[in-house]
């Protein structure tokens, strides 16, 4: 994929994840479910945001993560989304601006502030997180910077971002744009309630839109309705021009494209800590590998080292050189 000023853009909702130690009390005290996700507004993101101790603020949310791991991996990244121009929304255009991706978005002057998920670790290692959406999900076509999409040799879209009349429109704004440049369509579909929530739009763009879709493998059952992972693979089948990179945990994945399935495993021996990012990184190492011409087994070879890497520790950001650790393994 030549001639292209980006590898990868990511279009995404725009989360600073603020990470804090905390102990059972603070939980109890606050009212907060012990290891679940729990969607907060404004005010009460605030007051908890306050309580919080010292901790790391980064720039999140998952197209952010693959987007953040693809730079990792030393490819051409850039990133569209929508922050206010608040303390958060400062930290979030800086943190993804040093790690070399291009995130030019203006900044919201008003509305909802800058959406942020708090994170709570207690001394067991469960993480409890109260995530206020704020002005993520009011990313509109305004922000759907054409030259921007144009220039990249895979747009990248969130599948979160689709709940929102304003977000699909910048989609289908984004997915046009990229079509005529003649550059290629990437859909992650984010999570199986997002799939229930849309599935009659998600497989017109699966089946119509995309030509590199992820999924794991309870997202393409409940996309397709099926009830086993098998019963999957003639309806990817069917359209030999999109590629479908497909992740079964422990399992590994399965690549359908080009008229091959690949089944690759997962990286063997790997001490699981944290889940949380694995489906985004081993995008990023998946569009690193399809972007930089590799065939789709190397390329899916590629997602589950950088997959591998995220789950051993906490956190949804490398703690290592991706494309060091990459040359490492894929040499061995």
């Amino acid at each position: 994929m030549s001639n292209a000023k980006f590898d990868v853009l990511g279009i995404g909702n725009a989360i600073v994840d603020v990470i804090a130690r905390a102990d059972d009390a603070l939980l109890a005290k606050n009212g907060l479910e012990k290891g679940a996700m729990t969607l907060i507004d404004e005010a009460r993101a605030d007051a908890l945001y306050a309580l919080m101790g010292p901790g790391r603020e980064s720039s999140g949310g998952s197209a952010g993560n693959t987007i953040a791991g693809l730079a990792n991996l030393g490819g051409k990244a850039a990133y569209i989304g929508r922050v206010r121009d608040d303390q958060l929304g400062g930290i979030f255009r800086h943190d993804i601006r040093a790690m070399g991706v291009a995130f030019d978005t203006a900044a919201a002057s008003e509305g909802p502030a800058t959406a942020r998920c708090l994170i709570f670790v207690t001394p067991d290692a469960q993480r409890t997180m109260q995530t206020y959406l704020g002005a993520c999900v009011d990313l509109g076509p305004a922000q759907i910077d054409e030259a921007t999409v144009a220039a990249a040799s895979v747009t990248y879209l969130e599948g979160y971002l689709w709940d929102k009349p304003a977000a699909k429109e910048a989609f289908r704004k984004a997915v046009d744009v990229a079509h005529k440049a003649g550059r290629k369509v990437s859909l992650t579909l984010s999570d199986s309630f997002c799939v229930g929530r849309h599935r009659a739009e998600f497989r017109d763009l699966v089946d119509n839109h995309v030509d590199i879709l992820f999924a794991n493998e309870h997202e393409i059952t409940s996309l397709y309705e099926v009830a086993s992972f098998d019963q999957v693979l003639p309806h990817l089948r069917a359209k030999s021009s999109r590629i479908a990179a497909l992740t079964r945990s422990e399992k590994g994945s399965v690549v359908v494209g080009n008229g091959e399935v690949h089944a690759v495993p997962a990286v063997p021996n790997v001490k699981v800590v944290d889940t949380t990012g694995a489906g985004d990184l081993y995008a990023a190492g998946f569009l690193h590998g399809v972007t930089t011409g590799k065939d789709l087994g190397l390329a899916a070879r590629l997602g589950a080292i950088c997959a591998a890497e995220i789950i051993s520790h906490y956190g949804a950001r490398p703690e290592t050189s991706l494309k060091e650790l990459a040359a490492k393994q894929l040499a061995a």
